[in-house]
C-alpha cells in the first residue's frame, strides 16, 4: 500500500463510475428537452380533440370524443423514448465496463460513434513502456561503474520508464552520492550536480541545448538513446529498447477496417518512432515532439473538421488529452493526471479496446435511433387511427406500454452484444 484509499486509483475509478451518468449525450438531452415541451402540447391537443368538434360536428356526442381524447392521450405518452434512450446509454457504459473500458459520460459514447481520427502516443500506449537497457557505451577517460552510479542517482528523482530501466540495470541507487540542484526538463531529460560535477542525462536535444558535441554509432540510433555529459563533456550513452504490445498491430488493422485514420505522436527520437510505425502499418508518425508540439498536431487535425481522439498515458500527454474531442488514457500504467483528465479510461492498458469502444458507440447510436423511429412510427399510426375512431383504448395501451417494453428490451441488448469479433457488434448468447 503506497497511498491512502481516497488517493488510490481504485478510489478514483469508482468515483468516475459514479459520476459517469452525469454527462449526458446530445441525443439524450434532446429527448429530455423534447419531452418538456411535448407533454403539455399533447395534453392540450387531447383537450382540443374532446371539445373543438362540438363546434363542427352535429350531433356532438361528448362521451365519444372524450374516449377519442383518452386514446390520443395514452398513445402520446413519451415514456418509450424517455426511458429507452437513457437506458441505451446506461447499457453502453455497462457494456464498456464489462470490456475494461470506462466512459466518464454518455456524451463520449456519441463522440466515439462519430470518430474520424485516432492519434496515439507511442511509449506506454502502443509499446509496453517496459524499457530494458540494451547497451552501454562509455568514452575514454570515464569510469563506467562510477558514471552509471551517478546517472542512476540522478534518474532516481524521475518516474519516467527510462529511469526505471536504468535502475533495474544498475541496481539500488547509492545514497552516499550527493546530488544538488536536480531539475527535470520536460521533453529533454535531467540536469543536476552529482558528486560536485555537472551532469546531463537525456536525449540528444538536451546535449544540443547545452552545446555539448557528441558521437553515437549509427547502428545504435534505432533504439532510444540516453546521452550523458559531465561538466560539458560527452561521457557516453545508454541504449534502451521498448517492446511493442502484442495487440498493437491488430488494433491498427481494426481501426483501418472501421475507416478511422491513425497517427502516432511521440517525444521519442524520430528514427525509433518511424521504425515502430512501419512495423504497425501507421502511415503518419512524428517523433522528437515536445508536449506543446503534440498539442499543435492534434489542433491542426481538429481545424480540418475531423473529430479526433488522443490516446496517451503520461503527465506530458495531459494537455492533448484535454484538447481532443475524446481523451483516452491507459488506466494501468497511466499517470493519475492522465486518468483524471481523460474522458475514457482503458483499465487494462490494451490498445485493442479502442476499436471496441468505437463499436460500442456505433451500436448505441444505432439502437437509440431504432427506438426513436419505432416509437414514433407506432404511436403516430395508432394516434391517427384513434382520432378516426378505428383503434380502441386497448391498442392505445399497447402503443404506449408495449412499445416502451419493446424499446427497453432493445436497449438492453447493448449489454449482451459481442464487441470483440472482427465484424460489427453482434448479439451474444
Amino acid at each position: 500500500v503506497t497511498a491512502p484509499y481516497e488517493d488510490s486509483k481504485l478510489s478514483e475509478i469508482l468515483e468516475l463510475v459514479q459520476h459517469a451518468t452525469e454527462q449526458k449525450a446530445p441525443t439524450e438531452l434532446f429527448i429530455r428537452k423534447f419531452s418538456r415541451y411535448y407533454t403539455p402540447a399533447v395534453v392540450l391537443a387531447a383537450v382540443l380533440i374532446c371539445f373543438v368538434p362540438m363546434l363542427f360536428v352535429q350531433p356532438y356526442v361528448f362521451s365519444e370524443w372524450f374516449y377519442k381524447a383518452l386514446i390520443f392521450l395514452v398513445i402520446s405518452c413519451p415514456c418509450a423514448l424517455v426511458i429507452s434512450v437513457p437506458l441505451s446509454y446506461f447499457g453502453a457504459i455497462g457494456a464498456a465496463s464489462k470490456n475494461g473500458i470506462l466512459f466518464k459520460g454518455s456524451n463520449y459514447v456519441d463522440i466515439m460513434a462519430s470518430l474520424k481520427h485516432v492519434v496515439m502516443d507511442k511509449t506506454g500506449t502502443l509499446t509496453a513502456g517496459v524499457f530494458k537497457v540494451k547497451k552501454v557505451v562509455v568514452q575514454a577517460g570515464f569510469d563506467e561503474k562510477k558514471l552509471l552510479q551517478e546517472v542512476n542517482v540522478l534518474e532516481n528523482v524521475s518516474t519516467h520508464p527510462v529511469a526505471t530501466a536504468i535502475a533495474e540495470y544498475v541496481g539500488v541507487p547509492d545514497n552516499s552520492i550527493l546530488t544538488e540542484d536536480v531539475e527535470e526538463i520536460p521533453g529533454f531529460g535531467l540536469k543536476g550536480v552529482v558528486s560536485g560535477r555537472n551532469l546531463l542525462v537525456g536525449n540528444m536535444k538536451l546535449l544540443d541545448r547545452f552545446n555539448v558535441s557528441y558521437d553515437i554509432s549509427p547502428e545504435d540510433t534505432f533504439d532510444t538513446v540516453i546521452a550523458v555529459a559531465v561538466d560539458g563533456q560527452f561521457a557516453g550513452y545508454i541504449t534502451i529498447a521498448d517492446q511493442i504490445k502484442e495487440d498493437a498491430k491488430q488494433t491498427i488493422e481494426e481501426l483501418k477496417k472501421q475507416g478511422i485514420k491513425v497517427t502516432m505522436l511521440s517525444g521519442d527520437k524520430n528514427s525509433v518512432v518511424q521504425r515502430v510505425a512501419n512495423f504497425l502499418g501507421i502511415e503518419q508518425a512524428f517523433g522528437d515532439l515536445l508536449p506543446n508540439e503534440k498539442l499543435d498536431q492534434v489542433m491542426a487535425i481538429k481545424r480540418n473538421g475531423e473529430s479526433v481522439a488522443f490516446v496517451g498515458d503520461g503527465v506530458n500527454d495531459a494537455p492533448v488529452l484535454a484538447a481532443s474531442d475524446a481523451g483516452i488514457a491507459m488506466g494501468g500504467l497511466g499517470s493519475h493526471v492522465a486518468i483524471e483528465i481523460a474522458d475514457i479510461v482503458i483499465q487494462n492498458d490494451e490498445p485493442s479496446k479502442i476499436p471496441v469502444a468505437i463499436k460500442i458507440g456505433k451500436a448505441t447510436k444505432r439502437i437509440v435511433w431504432q427506438n426513436i423511429i419505432f416509437a414514433f412510427s407506432v404511436k403516430l399510426a395508432i394516434m391517427i387511427l384513434g382520432v378516426e375512431g378505428i383503434s380502441s383504448l386497448w391498442e392505445a395501451v399497447f402503443a404506449d406500454v408495449g412499445v416502451a417494453l419493446l424499446a427497453i428490451l432493445n436497449a438492453m441488448r447493448m449489454i449482451y452484444m459481442n464487441y470483440t469479433s472482427d465484424n460489427s457488434a453482434t448479439t451474444g448468447q
